[in-house]
């Protein structure tokens, strides 16, 4: 089923919860989320915040107990596995922190897998030209174990955009990689926004790597808690500590906190330097954050 819209990925209302009876954890609860087309979004928060199990739901890796997701006009939540898997293949690209490439095939090889999975028509041209652009053009017929950390990502980059999907689900792209490797990808994932209007979504621990993004998403206990706008590494590292600070005594919350009654009113998502009439729309109250003085992040701390 389909339903255009201007959002390349909307989240209502889902709901995830791991295990049975009185060892149950909801992971999410009752999450919605709006993301507009042409925009990156990182989503951090604590371990076990429900961010992994956000993206797994999105990506229709894993299924909602309730609540519905849509890509790009795609409803996924009523979807059979051989639909799911033709979506995947068609309209997501995906980057894992580990790479996932296959090591017996070469540079090329690897980032035109999944367009023969799909039986659709390699274009060489144009393999060899996207690997040119992420420096990698004179490592077409290496093979993984070749490459350093930094040049296997470039790879799964390559892979994952070949196909020009609709949303890109970056899982800890940064995690494994030294901080100049690290800066690089995220340099790459950030243009790939501002001159292809791709959609990124990323799960980062790395206040750094968030500030890359438009715009932050915080999660804790399976809820959004807080979004942040034209995020800087400062502001999103106080974030996140206060997200990560103990209750309080009293029961209440920390300031960071929302009720889960609350409502976001519209954050404006750069794209390309300028605000877009469209938003990241989430179910939590986020009061804004300052802008940074150059209005872009630079990856100056660790990206591990």
């Amino acid at each position: 089923m389909t339903n255009k819209t201007t959002h390349a990925l909307e989240l209502h209302d889902v709901t995830k919860r791991h295990g049975a009876g009185d060892t149950a954890v909801t992971a999410l609860d009752r999450v919605s989320l709006s993301i507009p087309h042409g925009t990156f979004t990182a989503v951090m928060g604590p371990s076990g915040s429900g961010k992994s199990t956000l993206l797994h739901c999105a990506a229709g890796l894993d299924r909602p107990d309730s609540g519905s997701v849509v890509l790009d006009g795609y409803e996924l939540t009523d979807a059979d596995e051989t639909a799911l898997t033709r979506l995947r293949r068609e309209r997501m690209g995906f980057v894992f922190q580990s790479f996932n490439l296959v090591p017996t095939l070469t540079v090329a090889q690897n980032v035109a897998l999944p367009l023969e999975f799909a039986g659709r028509r390699v274009d060489e041209r144009e393999v060899r030209g996207l690997l040119s652009r992420l420096g990698l053009g004179d490592r077409l017929d290496h093979r993984p174990a070749e490459l350093s950390g930094g040049q296997q990502q470039r790879v799964a980059i390559a892979r994952a955009m070949l196909s020009r999907p609709a949303v890109v689900f970056a899982d800890e792209p940064t995690g494994a990689l030294d901080t100049q490797a690290a800066r690089d990808v995220l340099h790459i994932l950030r243009e790939a926004v501002d001159a292809s209007g791709q959609t990124i979504v990323m799960v980062t621990h790395d206040p750094v790597a968030g500030a890359y993004a438009d715009a932050v998403v915080f999660f804790s206990d399976g809820r959004i808690v807080d979004s942040m706008t034209r995020p800087d590494p400062a502001s999103v590292a106080a974030r996140m500590a206060r997200l990560s600070a103990p209750v309080r005594p009293s029961g209440h919350a920390p300031p960071s906190a929302v009720r889960p009654s609350g409502h976001v009113p519209s954050s404006a998502v750069r794209q390309s330097g300028q605000a877009p009439s469209s938003s990241v729309r989430t179910s939590g109250h986020a009061p804004s954050a300052p802008a940074p003085q150059n209005g872009r992040a630079r990856h100056g701390g660790d990206g591990r």
